[in-house]
Formats: C-alpha cells, sequence, structure tokens
C-alpha cells in the first residue's frame, strides 16, 4: 500500500511538472496583425528592424506603415487590446 501510494505521488508530481513546463514545439510567430490598422500584416523581424514597433505596458506592438506609430503613441490604451507580444527582454552580455 506504501509503494502504491509513494508511486502516485511520483507519478502526479511528474505529470505536473509536465503540464507547468512551457510549450518549446511551437515556433514563434514571424506575423502579426498591424496594432493600429489590423487588417495589414506585419513581418516582425522587418517592423524590428526598421523602427516600427513601439512598447507599452510590457508588450510589444507592430506597425505597417510610418504614420502607425505616432497614432499608437497619441492613444496606447485604444489599441492596447489589439495583437501584440511580450517585450523581448534584453540579451543577456556574456
Amino acid at each position: 500500500m506504501r509503494n502504491t501510494l509513494i508511486f502516485a505521488g511520483l507519478v502526479l508530481t511528474a505529470s505536473s511538472m509536465a503540464l507547468a513546463a512551457p510549450d518549446k514545439s511551437k515556433p514563434a510567430p514571424t506575423e502579426i496583425k498591424c496594432a493600429v490598422m489590423t487588417g495589414r500584416t506585419v513581418n516582425i523581424k522587418a517592423a524590428t528592424a526598421s523602427g516600427k514597433y513601439a512598447d507599452y505596458k510590457g508588450n510589444r506592438y507592430f506597425f505597417c506603415c510610418g504614420g502607425c506609430p505616432s497614432a499608437f503613441k497619441a492613444n496606447p490604451a485604444k489599441y492596447a487590446a489589439n495583437a501584440h507580444i511580450a517585450t523581448p527582454k534584453p540579451a543577456k552580455k556574456a
């Protein structure tokens, strides 16, 4: 009986740890909808390289054109529910 309870406890612990682990099988998205003009798709890498993004309350929003960042910055709360990703953490220096 004691062995059965120990085994059950180990199984429950292992399964809860597996559920809590982040899912790394999904690749990071390469495209996202513009936060202002929601019908337009934006390449995340290209938008980052050209500075067409803004960070707001721990999230990063991407834009399709040069006019969208100023519209977003004028009233970010208006667009906060639109497509975004978590603000990337800075790379650690070696």
